[in-house]
């Protein structure tokens, strides 16, 4: 939380495997700031791929992939929309599939099931949301959000999960701090 209010959010606790046992990073994270963070699984299974999503999984637009999409909520509202996606034959027949939370969160489970990310690329934008968008996060008509496409990459290149996050742009800050060498 910064002085101002806004939220101050780091990629790194979200791409870390957890200790099993522990809850996930977003509910952990919240708590450690005295708040209640928690998720709605809004849908989850098989679909074909989107552009965007395609782009970042390096798969044929249209391929089937496997989609967890979320509403994440801080204090009972909606902050941020988050859809996930996985290519199919690493999340098919998986909890990742399915819409019960997973215990630790899905970065844990990729790497009990042998899939742990070793580069993430992230890019931020901004714009303008969509009326459905607008009216989940309660934003004004004419408040942007930020847009962050996130894939994360396994030791040989290959994406392992990519995240399509939405979120208010004025109650949100991203900080980044980068190891250099």
């Amino acid at each position: 939380m910064s002085s101002n209010g806004d939220w101050v959010s780091t990629s790194m606790p979200y791409l870390t495997p957890r200790d099993r046992g522990r809850p996930d990073a977003w509910g952990a994270e919240a708590a450690a700031r005295g708040r209640r963070g928690t998720q709605r699984i809004v849908q989850a299974g098989e679909v074909p791929a989107p552009r965007e999503l395609a782009d970042l999984l390096g798969v044929a637009e249209g391929e089937v992939v496997v989609v967890r999409r979320r509403v994440i909520e801080l204090d009972g509202a909606a902050s941020e929309l988050t859809d996930t996606y996985y290519p199919v034959e690493i999340a098919r027949g998986t909890p990742l599939a399915g819409t019960a939370k997973i215990r630790g969160g899905a970065v844990t489970l990729l790497a009990e099931l042998g899939h742990v990310g070793v580069t993430v690329r992230e890019d931020v934008t901004a714009r303008m949301p969509s009326e459905e968008e607008r009216a989940v996060l309660r934003t004004g008509v004419d408040e942007p959000v930020l847009r962050l496409a996130r894939v994360t990459l396994d030791g040989e290149g290959r994406p392992i999960q990519a995240d399509l996050m939405t979120m208010p742009a004025a109650r949100q800050r991203l900080h980044y701090e980068i190891r250099i060498g």
